[in-house]
């Protein structure tokens, strides 16, 4: 009896593993221990990554600051979320492996190792650390990005994104905090926790995705066909934010992001758009009536190229709208102010920190700088005291 409970325990794919995974010899027939360097596959342990603080949570995970053991160097760690599941890894999850182990390009985060703990909810994904996102940024930033900053920002956004598109790759998240920033100027896209794998013809997928302020027209209103249109619209919300300083169609519902977006570009009709009454959502409501573009009056500063990559970019029927690399190719990357070089960019290797400081002390220390005048007095009263 204790035999068949041993073996209804064993085949039990949730029971624990008590031993050593081991073959059959071909010649006696018995047992044999597979060495550890014969073992191919096997996932390290999270226990290797000391965790040094919690630097932010994606869509799909929570991300630690990490220091490998044996390696020495610093990593991000990103548990999977596994709270929902009740069989196995989400497929959540499992794109996010499988899109990043599939990239491979500078402007797009890298994905190191896979890593697990003792249970089978512990799961994490090892990336290459970058020292800040846009977002928080953003917020900490005392002068904002220059345009030649913002410029060399975008250009490396689009050029992750010309890489991914075109390994018909959609991320469906863009957003300044998904845009990460090394010390070195470079700018990677990062939390593929929503990216999708498409195709033609297109598959249907749910609407629900990307961030209420970056999200298309086009899923606003239910469309069940996406395409890497959705991302592009995203890169211009975020080039309008980083060069207007604050968020550019800060929508608190679905309907109030559709107004939001008919104030600034106007009503879309299907001149424009011939698939516009066709979309679903449209059966529940009727949007407002804004004949006017009021791109130029936002942007009163940027210049005729940067207002045509803007309107391209925001195009109402996802078929126009601007590709990757065709923004690439814009003159308003090539018009002064000219990018500046990656290496050139800010660094701002204590903003992590600023607000834990603020906390800590309870105000802002503030170093005061001589003036000139005292600089210049303090040099005239040595050269009478010599």
């Amino acid at each position: 009896m204790s035999e068949a409970v041993e073996h209804i325990k064993s085949s039990d794919p949730q029971a624990p593993v008590t031993r050593k995974g081991y073959l059959m010899s071909i010649k006696s027939g018995e047992p044999i221990d597979i060495k550890d360097c014969d073992v191919h596959g096997r996932c390290r342990a999270v226990t290797d990554f000391e965790k040094l603080n919690r630097i932010g949570e994606g869509t799909y995970g929570i991300v630690y600051r990490a220091r490998d053991s044996r390696t020495n160097s610093i990593v991000a760690l990103k548990k999977v979320r596994m709270d929902q599941e009740k069989d196995g890894l989400p497929i959540s999850g499992l794109r996010e492996i499988m899109i990043l182990k599939a990239c491979n390009h500078e402007n797009i985060v890298n994905l190191i190792d896979v890593v697990v703990g003792k249970s089978l909810e512990s799961i994490f994904l090892v990336m290459e650390y970058c020292e800040q996102d846009l977002a928080s940024l953003l917020d900490n930033m005392v002068q904002p990005f220059s345009e030649s900053e913002v410029k060399c920002i975008i250009l490396q956004v689009l050029h992750g994104l010309e890489y991914m598109h075109s390994r018909y790759i959609i991320h469906r998240d863009l957003k300044v905090s998904n845009l990460l920033m090394t010390d070195k100027g470079c700018v990677k896209i990062a939390d593929f926790g929503l990216a999708r794998l498409y195709g033609e013809p297109s598959t249907t997928m749910t609407p629900q995705v990307v961030t209420l302020w970056y999200r298309s027209p086009e899923l606003l209103l239910g469309s069940p066909i996406q395409t890497t249109a959705v991302d592009m619209w995203a890169v211009g919300c975020i080039l309008g934010e980083l060069l207007s300083h604050k968020p550019l169609l800060p929508g608190n519902t679905e309907l109030g992001q559709l107004d939001l977006i008919t104030d600034l570009l106007g009503t879309p009709s299907e001149n424009i758009w011939p698939e516009f009454l066709k979309m679903p959502a449209l059966e529940n409501f009727t949007l407002k009536q804004q004949p006017y573009n009021n791109l130029k009056p936002k942007f009163q500063y940027l210049t005729a190229a940067g207002l045509r990559l803007l309107n391209f970019l925001f195009m109402y029927d996802p078929k126009k709208r601007a590709t990757a690399e065709e923004c690439l190719q814009s003159s308003y990357f090539k018009e002064p102010p000219l990018p500046c070089d990656p290496k050139l960019m800010p660094t701002f290797p204590q903003h992590r920190n600023l607000a834990q400081t603020k906390q800590t002390t309870g105000q802002q220390t503030n170093i005061e700088l001589p003036t000139i005048s005292a600089i210049l007095g303090s040099i005239l009263k040595k050269r009478r005291v010599e």
